[in-house]
């Protein structure tokens, strides 16, 4: 199916070439003249050899027909991770390097998405957002402003996430697994 370069959003797959390529990051360019772009870093399924393409942001792409399963992370053994598909319990091992870096995010019992193409999977996508408490953040420096400045912390999964200074250790925050940025404290 034909979507615009700009909807392309990492772990989406598309048909480029003639050969099924997944997205590992997107990032829109603002050029000082002409028009913007979207630029694609991507990974080509069979070979694993990774490239970075630019497109028009009004530009079509074809977006690859996937199955898609609704799975359920049981555990990480090393580099790989073993999902169960909610319906048939079937239980299939998925390499690291296909999750890539939204893997750290991965908790037991999350429910995500599993795109296969012909059987094999080509990409995992995790829910937009995870919940994470606060094991460790930097006390807040005197004269900060909420506004403009952020202090580091490690959050359970042992990730290091930039929070505003008013974020204390044992708090909960919500945090992007695209891109692993604070986005609010956590309402439970």
């Amino acid at each position: 199916m034909k979507v615009n370069a700009n909807q392309m959003r990492p772990g989406h797959v598309l048909e480029h070439n003639g050969k099924l390529w997944v997205i590992l990051k997107t990032a829109i360019v603002q050029p000082g003249k002409g028009g913007a772009f979207i630029q694609l870093e991507m990974k080509d399924v069979r070979t694993g050899t990774k490239t970075t393409e630019r497109f028009r942001t009004q530009e079509t792409v074809e977006r690859a027909r996937l199955d898609e399963h609704e799975m359920q992370f049981l555990f990480s053994e090393g580099d790989t991770f073993t999902f169960m598909d909610k319906e048939t319990f079937e239980q299939i091992v998925i390499p690291r390097d296909i999750i890539g870096d939204p893997a750290v995010f991965l908790q037991e019992g999350m429910t995500v998405n599993v795109q296969a193409h012909e059987g094999s999977p080509l990409a995992v996508e995790l829910p937009a957002t995870v919940v994470l408490e606060v094991l460790e953040a930097d006390p807040v420096v005197k004269g900060q402003t909420a506004s403009s400045s952020y202090k580091p912390a490690r959050v359970e999964n042992g990730q290091r996430v930039m929070v505003p200074p008013h974020i204390e250790t044992g708090q909960r925050i919500v945090v992007n697994t695209s891109d692993g940025a604070y986005l609010e404290r956590s309402k439970d």
